[in-house]
Order: C-alpha cells, then structure tokens, then sequence
C-alpha cells in the first residue's frame, strides 16, 4: 500500500476496463439504487446486468459482506445498512475494513464508492486510511512501480448530481492530510525524532508560505516552559515548541490547535514494561493530526487567525532525566511535583495551551494527544474522548465526529469534584492522579486546563485520540478529519463549510458562548 497513489475523479473512465480492477462499495440500499449504465462500463464484458442483480440478491450485510464478480478483478461490497446514533452515518471504519480485505490486487485499480453527498468527505477520509505510505519492508523498497487507485463517487439521494472540482480538489488534500499524519505516526523514533519531526513541519510551512516559529533545548528551559523541557531533557535529540501562524486579513477570532508530540515514550525513569512500551512510537499522534488538518485548513482558505502548536520531545531515560519527586514550573507559572514521569504528555501540553493563551491571545484552544491508556477504557477504541468547559462545543464535537468518521464521545466535566485528585503538599499540583479509579481520563485532562484556568473566559476543548490513533499496528491518521470537520465553518471551501457540524442557529450559539465567556 505504501507505494500506491490516490487520486479522486468525478468519473473513473470506463476505458480499457479489462485492465482496472474494481471494488463497489455503498450500503445495500444505495447499490440497489444503481442503474447497469453507470457502471456497466466498468464491468463489461466480464459481467452481465443479470449476473450484477445475482450478486446483489446475494448480498446480506451483517455488519458487512461482499461477492467477487470475476475472479480477482471485481467485487462488490455491502456497508451496513443502518447504524446506531453513536456511529457515523458513512459507516467509515467499515469503509477501510472492505477495502483492505476486498480491494482487488492489480496496477490500476478503482473504487466506485455509492453514499450520499452529506457522507462524501466522511467516505474519502475513510478511503485514504486504507492506505498507509510508511513501509521498511525490502519487497516494497525494490518496487519503484507506483500503483494507482482512482476513486469514483457515484451519489444516490436528492442531491445527486456530479461531483465539481473544487469539491475534488478538496478530497484529495483531506486525505494526503491523513495520510501524512499517519505516515508520522506509523515512522519509528529512528526516524522520526524531534529533528525530523521539525523537519516535516517546515516541508509543511514551506509549502504555505509560512515562516515557522521554534523554540528548543535550553531556550525552553530560559523562557519559562518547564514541561516540555523536563520531559525532553534527557534526549540525543533536543525537546522544541514549534508554531505555526495562519493569519489572514479579515479574521474576527484567533483559534490554536496544540499537539503533543511525544515521539517515543519510554515512560522516563517511571519506565514502562516490556509489553506496554512498544507502539510508543504514536505518542506523537495528537502533532501529527495537528499538521496533518492545519495544511489542509490553509489549503482551503482558512478565513480566521488559525495557530498550530506542535509540542515535542522524547520522553527518554538517561542521566539528566526528570526524577520522581523534581518540581517543575510550567509556563502558566505553577509548579508541579512530579510523581509519575510517565505522565509527560499533560506537561508539555500545559505549556502549549498556556503559550497560546498568554502570546497568541487565542479564543478558542483545542489539544489533541494520545494522552491516557485509560481512554480506551472509558469511550473504546473507535470514539476519541473530548473534554471541555463548554457543553455547546461538546455537542459540536460528537455531531462533527459523526459527519466525518472520526467519532467522540465526551468524558465528564466536573473540575470540582476531580481537580483534587492532584493535590501537593510541597507544589501547586503533582502530575498524576493519587486514584487511578476516579475519572482518569478527565483529571488528566484537567490538568491541562487547569494551567489556563478554569475561569478562563475562553473555550477549551481537549481531545484524548490514544486508542482510535491507531487500528492493529497501523496509524490511522484521526484527528485531521475531524479539526476540519469542527472548524469547517471557519473555511472558505464549501464542502469543509457543509461537513461542518454547525447549522446557523448552532453557529451563532458558539459565538454566543464564546462571547459571553469573554466577558465574565
């Protein structure tokens, strides 16, 4: 998969069908609803329109089911035909499960993916996940032969008209935006340490136009950021806070977005185990996601002041490694006792949201960060947990996970009653929680907020991604689907503006919110 090229078309062409492989894909309902002349260019003269019904009439998704029409070269897949109020309605993670078991081998290969326009970005997103570009594998470095998939949409429903460019153009930059946050994620730290993760960003600020800010080694520790440079310190390879600053002229509200980007987590002198530590190398998933959607954002005309912060360090072992019992001051300037060094990723998260509170002045901060195991263990594997001091953007955050496949559900809110888990006799806080029983993920989320404070008048909102950032041993790229999705209202494209999950009256209640936040 890794050498494979993913292109979107309005029409996949029907020309030389016998040399493209292709995978049909929809819910039952919706390929019942296909006429033989849209894709019988695509089957013939391998398959006849008696022998398409055949296969359809054999179809009974339970969740999911296929039928090979010809040999190896094509297949139909059925979604599942309804799904529960918590899963997307584009069914996506069953989207990348088909097309990683059924897809057709072959040089040129097509998807013809059958849904509705409301589920085009939630499929697109779920397509390019099946498709990882990271690979070490000897085979795959001696096969210099780029593969093609081309994906076709054919739209049933009321609004079934053809796909245009813009809309296109901005399918194939959401997913090499997953792509790319997946790749980072999939790279181990050999080669993706935090010299190198600076390095994808500045690809990525070069491609915009944008001048990078970063801030790294003793600087950190000169200027005030405790967390980062406690957890990175004992490194080869230097701890940064990197930004990125998107500001056009006209914007009315300046939004950050904070990634922790740990890119190996031993777990520090607190050192994890034999079994837990590997697959540490997606501790910089939250980073990854944060790039991955801030260059697509711009790419589509981002209309307010947009800040990517990227958090990053290697949380490592050696001789000048933070101890258990070593008090920190963070940027917010409060100190913390550290009692677990492997709980880093609200440290250097702490200093983030704090920088962009106090320099950056922004409105609305958003964190994302494989953050807690016990995520897992609160909302599963599939669903992200969202944290935030505003149930408005709660809601927003579950209805955008469900418009674009990469689905949240929310943790409970109640600093007041979970805040004193982390009490110090000798500092403002300790780093770790004294019951891991009570509310792990929400306390740990706590912590981050509580350094821009929870009076603070602005939104803030955390993301915990630890278990849906990856499926097995591959990335999965969550997170860029779903910061475009959220913020698609703050866009000029106008497919990121209708996958938005905010109606007018919903809009006009978060500037509301936000607002009257400012305010108090």
């Amino acid at each position: 998969m890794a050498n494979v090229r993913l292109e979107f078309k309005a029409s996949a062409g029907d020309a030389d069908p016998q040399a493209r492989s292709v995978l049909l894909l929809g819910q039952l309902p919706n390929l019942q609803r296909v006429s033989w002349s849209q894709i019988s260019g695509k089957l013939q003269p391998r398959l006849s329109e008696e022998m398409w019904q055949t296969a359809l009439n054999s179809l009974t998704p339970n969740p999911t089911d296929n039928c090979p029409l010809y040999l190896n070269l094509a297949t139909v897949a059925a979604l599942p035909s309804r799904v529960s109020r918590h899963n997307s309605p584009s069914a996506a993670h069953f989207i990348t499960r088909l097309i990683r078991n059924c897809l057709p081998s072959g040089a040129k290969r097509c998807i013809v993916m059958v849904c509705e326009r409301s589920e085009v970005f939630a499929s697109a997103c779920a397509i390019a996940r099946a498709f990882p570009l990271f690979s070490r594998r000897s085979s795959a470095s001696r096969r210099s032969e780029k593969k093609s998939v081309t994906v076709e949409f054919l739209l049933t429903g009321h609004n079934n008209g053809p796909m245009d460019v813009t809309t296109l153009n901005c399918l194939a930059n959401a997913a090499e935006g997953v792509r790319l946050a997946a790749r980072i994620v999939d790279t181990p730290c050999n080669e993706m340490n935090t010299d190198d993760f600076i390095e994808e960003i500045k690809v990525v600020a070069k491609d915009l136009g944008i001048i990078p800010t970063i801030i790294r080694g003793e600087e950190l520790k000169e200027r005030g950021f405790g967390g980062i440079y406690g957890v990175g310190k004992a490194a080869e390879h230097p701890p940064a806070l990197v930004i990125l600053s998107h500001t056009p002229v006209g914007a009315t509200q300046t939004i950050a977005w904070v990634g922790k980007g740990i890119v190996y987590d031993t777990g520090g002198l607190s050192i994890k185990g034999k079994t837990t530590m590997p697959g540490m190398k997606r501790d910089c998933g939250g980073a990854a996601a944060v790039l991955g959607a801030f260059k697509v954002a711009v790419k589509q005309g981002f209309k307010d002041n947009l800040h990517a912060l990227f958090c990053l360090a290697e949380n490592s072992v050696g001789p000048s490694a933070t101890r258990p019992d070593d008090i920190h001051t963070l940027y917010s300037g409060k100190t913390v006792e550290i009692n677990n060094t492997d709980a880093e990723g609200r440290l250097v998260l702490a200093d983030g949201v704090s920088y962009a509170c106090k320099d950056l002045g922004a409105e609305i901060v958003l964190d994302i960060a494989t953050l807690t195991g016990a995520q897992g263990i609160a909302t599963g594997k599939y669903h992200a947990a969202v944290l935030t001091n505003s149930e408005e953007w709660e809601n927003a955050c579950v209805k955008a996970g469900r418009k674009c496949g990469d689905l949240v559900h929310p943790l409970v809110y109640c600093p007041e009653l979970h805040f004193n888990e982390f009490s110090s006799a000798m500092a403002d806080m300790k780093n770790s929680v004294a019951d891991r029983e009570n509310a792990q993920s929400s306390c740990a989320g706590l912590f981050i907020a509580s350094h821009i404070g929870f009076d603070w008048p602005g939104v803030w909102v955390h993301v915990d991604i630890a278990s849906p950032v990856h499926t097995g041993e591959r990335a999965t790229g969550y997170g860029v689907a779903l910061l475009l999705s959220l913020f698609g209202r703050a866009s000029e494209d106008p497919l990121l503006y209708t996958v938005s999950p905010l109606g007018e009256d919903e809009e006009e209640n978060l500037q509301r919110d936000s607002k009257r936040r400012r305010l108090v």
